[in-house]
């Protein structure tokens, strides 16, 4: 029989699956419940969780996180790893191997640099994504590549396409262009990467089966299914608060039992 992380080796084979971003043990447990093949971490909406916002997170945080998580659920697990929580393409290798033990199926690293709060050279950034295929090939998990471009202002789709084909051959099994929304440009990734793409879903973006038919592979959530529960809980403590009623209880959901 596979194991877990074979199997999500094998999703990025063929077809589109969803892999929805939880915030914690019980999110992950309900999106499993709900039919979920796999799932993703949200570098912002656990540094929510800790009443923080997006990148002030430690690794041993995160590392922490992941093994909640992977241990409440039976599916893969993938992991938001923002620039990899180092300085060096050694500091990244070793984060792979601390997510690895942490149970985790695969994760991400992106190219943009919280400490000069600009987008990294590509050929430095390519480094990094080589360093850390090494640590997965060791232990089957799959390496996302992330173009940060799109959330940071730059609109350039050539020097995103170049980052992401510079990803894959530096041994990225997947890639991804957070913030993509025209379904033209995802097609343009799609055809001319020639592998896995992840792509965010968005408001005003393609829905999954639009995405799909242009050969999107993986779609997420990011942190938007965060800010979804929270806003809930703003409408249920508004309603609380200020009319004294719980009709709020009408949509509430609850943690399903543990299988077997």
């Amino acid at each position: 029989m596979p194991t877990t992380n074979q199997r999500f080796s094998e999703l990025h084979e063929s077809g589109t699956f969803l892999i929805p971003n939880p915030f914690d043990a019980g999110s992950a447990k309900l999106l499993q419940s709900l039919g979920a093949v796999a799932l993703a971490t949200t570098s912002s909406g656990f540094a929510a969780t800790l009443g923080r916002r997006d990148q002030q997170v430690t690794r041993d945080e995160v590392v922490a996180h992941v093994a909640v998580l992977t241990a409440a659920v039976t599916i893969p697990v993938s992991v938001d790893a923002e620039n990899g929580y180092a300085s060096s393409p050694a500091g990244v290798a070793e984060t792979a191997e601390l997510l690895a033990q942490a149970g985790a199926s695969g994760f991400s690293i992106e190219d943009y640099d919280p400490v000069t709060g600009a987008i990294m050279p590509v050929g430095e950034a390519a480094e990094r994504v080589a360093a850390a295929v090494e640590v997965c090939a060791r232990h089957d998990m799959v390496l996302t590549g992330r173009a940060e471009n799109h959330l940071h202002g730059v609109g350039d789709l050539d020097d995103t396409i170049a980052r992401l084909c510079a990803y894959r051959d530096a041994g990225a099994a997947c890639v991804y262009a957070p913030g993509l929304a025209d379904l033209a440009d995802i097609r343009r990734v799609v055809e001319e990467t020639g592998i896995a793409v992840n792509v965010l879903a968005l408001r005003h973006g393609p829905p999954v089966g639009e995405l799909a038919a242009a050969g999107v592979r993986r779609v997420s959530t990011g942190g938007s299914l965060t800010w979804a529960a929270y806003g809930g809980l703003v409408a249920a403590a508004k309603e609380l608060l200020e009319n004294g009623t719980s009709t709020y209880l009408d949509r509430a959901a609850r943690l399903p039992a543990d299988p077997g």
